[in-house]
């Protein structure tokens, strides 16, 4: 909080440097603190036992002051009443030996007033802790001094108020009073009251030590500091016995479920009686042999599923050649057929094309499934690559209407890496958006820092809805389920796309928006068996970042879980977080990655799509807006036809948006 600027400088100045040096103690404390904070975050035990010593300090500290309080009192009430009656016989006494003088000029008086006073201290010098008697005469200070049992200065014990109060009063006062007798410190209870005799009164003072009461006062709240304190530490060692038979067995738990979790299906806890506790471990049990029946269930069955898909794959092999050779030599003699037969020859080389390519990639996932794909990492440069796969596509891209726009460094981009499946990634990501480009230019761009290589595809088609960003590396994906796959590829490409990405240890993720395009990423590590934390390329195209910068959507029309863009500066940044290499909503078993190579003569067979009116964007470069998938390896892109999982499309592209 900043000082008023109405302040003179120097006192602002100071609140300044007070403000400095409260903020640095507070980081001190918070920085030593920390262990003690953190232990009383994780540790139940140590709260409960806390928390009990606490409130029965308190419950007990509250008592042990009510108890010596009360006893104290009661301590010192018994003593001014027997002071009291015996200060009644001791006035009674003075009473009838002063009355024989008439007047206060006696000669005699003095030597009364000694003796009696020597017969009031009953014997008991002030100097041993005893009691100490004094006849005054205020009232004659002139004719009579005062008359002490004791050579003791009782100034001190006898206050002038008190004198007023006897002398002037006639009252009889009491009082409290510490002195020094003898160079020890005592405490006196002080009575104070009027003799009456025939000529006139004088004041009888009788002080008497309290030592005995404050020696029982003080063994009093000693015994009940000594029994507070073992009956808190009793309380503290039964909190924490009673907490540990509670809290051990759910640790025992925690460490049992956190095993379990790793794979360690047989672990179980140990039942002891048949309490709650008990009961629990029971049920524990009993939820984990279920548990470890189902999962071994589904291990077997997803087992059999890839046994029976590469089996399935590898019998076909046969009769697909025979038919593939039966095939061939019909598509070689089509000319001589009527049209019809000539037509029905081209579809079927065409599907047998393409069934070929789907029992490969079943072959490829079956791999991928049983854990037996290998990664042959070797230092490859990456932009021989990616021109080889644009190269490759280029006929492809003259019939779709669309150019393949490079934007490669001029330097080698050399990384550890498996060239076969780095390049089957890309055929399949440029390929995809050829096909969905709407005649617009598809952008290609590569990038490196020093951890990581980054190859960004981007098409400026129907794009994708929001969601569709998550669903699209799913095996056999569909935009449109409803309708029936009838050209393009297996369905299979990015999931094996996104299975070769995290084979390398890297990412594949894809935004898009409808209308606006949509934008695959690439991200592999520089050095094979690195990890990943950011990306030399960002996931959203800068110009759409722009966009909804310039005219943000309002919190009604925005996407659940979509949030605003950032701005240019703070993209990059924002896009450098580390995603995830699984969707959490997706079957784990149903995402592979990479793709088949698509089908040029499925897609030329595709009608091209009229020339749209949006401008081409070709700026790269933002943060997350919506359409952008927020998990690596598993991010969405859908269209408005049946786009599938490896990006192919049906034949008609145009009636839908993507």
């Amino acid at each position: 909080m900043r000082a008023p600027a109405w302040l003179p400088m120097p006192i602002r100045r100071a609140l300044r440097m007070v403000r400095r040096y409260w903020r640095a103690a507070v980081r001190r404390w918070m920085r030593v603190s920390a262990p003690a904070r953190r232990a009383w975050r994780r540790s139940l035990h140590l709260r409960v036992v806390t928390l009990t010593l606490v409130a029965s300090s308190l419950l007990v500290g509250g008592f042990g002051w009510f108890i010596a309080d009360r006893s104290t009192k009661i301590l010192l009430h018994r003593a001014e009443d027997e002071v009291y009656s015996q200060l009644q016989r001791k006035v009674d006494y003075a009473y009838r030996q002063l009355t024989v003088h008439p007047h206060v000029r006696d000669t005699k008086l003095p030597t009364t007033m000694n003796d009696t006073v020597t017969r009031l201290a009953d014997g008991d010098p002030a100097e041993s802790g005893g009691t100490i008697v004094s006849l005054r005469a205020d009232t004659f200070p002139a004719d009579l001094k005062p008359v002490t049992s004791t050579k003791v200065d009782t100034t001190s014990l006898i206050t002038p108020e008190m004198i007023r109060a006897v002398s002037g009063k006639s009252l009889v006062a009491q009082q409290i009073r510490t002195a020094q007798v003898s160079g020890v410190q005592t405490k006196y209870l002080v009575y104070g009251s009027p003799v009456p005799t025939s000529f006139g009164h004088v004041e009888l003072y009788y002080l008497v030590p309290l030592t005995t009461e404050d020696r029982a006062a003080n063994q009093i709240r000693t015994t009940v500091l000594v029994t507070g304190l073992a009956l808190v530490i009793l309380l503290g060692v039964v909190a924490g016995l009673v907490t540990r038979m509670v809290v051990t067995p759910v640790r025992v738990a925690a460490r049992t479920a956190q095993r379990l979790s790793a794979g360690l299906l047989d672990q179980r806890m140990k039942v002891d009686g048949e309490d709650d506790l008990a009961l629990l471990a029971a049920s524990f049990n009993q939820m984990a042999a279920n548990l470890q029946r189902q999962i071994v269930r589904l291990e077997e069955m997803s087992r059999l599923q890839r046994r029976f898909t590469s089996d399935v794959s590898h019998e076909l092999r046969t009769p697909l050649t025979t038919v593939r050779m039966a095939a061939d030599l019909i598509f070689a003699e089509r000319d001589e057929f009527e049209p019809a037969v000539a037509r029905s020859a081209e579809l079927l080389q065409a599907e047998l094309d393409r069934f070929e390519s789907l029992l490969t990639d079943l072959l490829e996932i079956s791999r991928f499934d049983a854990g037996f794909a290998a990664l042959d990492a070797e230092h490859t440069d990456l932009v021989p690559i990616v021109e080889r796969v644009a190269e490759r596509l280029a006929g492809l891209a003259e019939r779709a209407g669309v150019t393949i726009d490079l934007r490669l460094p001029e330097t080698p981009v050399i990384a550890e890496v498996d060239p076969r499946r780095v390049e089957r990634v890309l055929r399949n990501l440029i390929g995809n958006a050829v096909e969905h480009g709407e005649r617009k230019p598809v952008e290609v761009t590569l990038a490196t820092d020093e951890a990581a290589v980054a190859i960004t595809v981007r098409d400026h088609g129907v794009g994708l809805k929001p969601g569709e960003e998550r669903l699209v590396f799913n095996r056999f994906w569909r935009a449109d389920p409803s309708r029936a796959r009838q050209t393009g590829g297996t369905g299979l490409g990015l999931s094996i796309s996104v299975e070769d990405a995290r084979l390398h240890g890297g990412w594949l993720e894809a935004w898009g928006e409808t209308g606006g395009g949509a934008q695959f990423r690439l991200t592999l590590p520089v050095r094979s068996g690195d990890r990943l934390v950011a990306a030399p390329l960002p996931l959203i195209p800068r110009d759409r970042a722009i966009d909804e910068i310039t005219a943000p959507p309002t919190p009604t029309d925005r996407p659940p879980g979509e949030t605003p863009a950032l701005s240019p500066a703070a993209s990059p940044a924002a896009d450098r977080a580390a995603p995830i290499t699984a969707a959490p909503d997706v079957d784990p078993g149903a995402l592979a990655g990479a793709s088949s190579d698509v089908d040029p003569a499925a897609l030329a067979a595709t009608p091209s799509p009229p020339e749209p009116s949006v401008p081409v964007d070709t700026a790269s470069g933002g943060s997350s807006p919506a359409g952008a998938s927020p998990v690596g390896g598993t991010p969405s892109r859908g269209d408005a036809g049946d786009r599938d999982a490896d990006g192919e499309g049906v034949d008609e592209p145009a009636e839908v948006g993507r």
